[in-house]
């Protein structure tokens, strides 16, 4: 990890306990200060199983689902059948690909027919007053990611594989091209960075859960192919 480590906790109390503020005037609330990775929450096991490339393929295979570009604002939305992207667009992002060129599965899910699945997800048991929470579900290839963009609280579970987190508070804008990959940044840019201006950084992996403040930058890389699910608190 660069610059502070994000604080690996077995629970976030602070999330739901209102902020109290230190002899420093901090409000000592993760809910709106820090990232924070979170372990051992729920049991998604049976989730789990539920997304296995031969489980998905099964259940959905035949169902029609959106794809967005991998840039920052994500314009152009395809869709085509779950099994084709799973076989034929599902493979090790080519780093030379702009975010426009890039497909990729995330967020634009049909929750009614999705719904045999969703229900079976525990979401991290704890949530911001006056949310409501909405699931993002993603399925993508190693080497594949969003570059940095920001917008509201919410968590992030890798169910298979491994996702690595670039994060900078929100008034620290990073440097980066809104239609260069993260893996182009990864390779581009980031190893000209300056120590200060590195970002925060971290490796989520399966069964884990990361907690993002509101507006915070972040950019996303999968690692292995990864299946993950985010919880949107809206």
């Amino acid at each position: 990890m660069a610059s502070e480590p994000l604080l690996l906790l077995l629970a976030l109390w602070a999330l739901v306990a209102p902020a109290r503020p230190g002899p420093a005037g901090d409000g000592g609330c993760y809910a709106f200060l820090r990232p924070v990775i979170l372990q051992g929450l729920t049991d998604n096991s049976k989730f789990r199983a539920l997304c296995s490339r031969e489980r998905l393929l099964a259940s959905f295979g035949e169902r029609v689902v959106r794809l967005s570009t991998a840039n920052t604002y994500s314009y152009r939305k395809v869709d085509l059948p779950f099994q084709e992207y799973v076989e034929q667009l599902l493979h090790p992002q080519d780093p030379t690909s702009l975010g426009n060129d890039t497909l990729y599965f995330f967020g634009d899910n049909n929750f009614t027919e999705w719904a045999s699945l969703f229900r079976h997800y525990s979401p991290p048991p704890f949530g911001l007053l006056d949310t409501t929470p909405a699931y993002s579900f993603g399925i993508a290839g190693a080497g594949s990611g969003v570059p940095f963009h920001w917008h509201g609280p919410g968590y992030s579970e890798v169910i298979y594989g491994r996702k690595r987190w670039f994060l900078y508070p929100p008034e620290k804008t990073p440097e980066f091209h809104p239609n260069k990959t993260t893996l182009a940044w990864l390779q581009d840019t980031y190893s000209a960075l300056a120590p200060h201006a590195r970002p925060l950084e971290c490796t989520v992996r399966a069964g884990e859960v990361l907690y993002f403040p509101d507006r915070w930058w972040h950019a996303t890389l999968n690692l292995d192919t990864s299946v993950f699910i985010s919880t949107f608190l809206g």
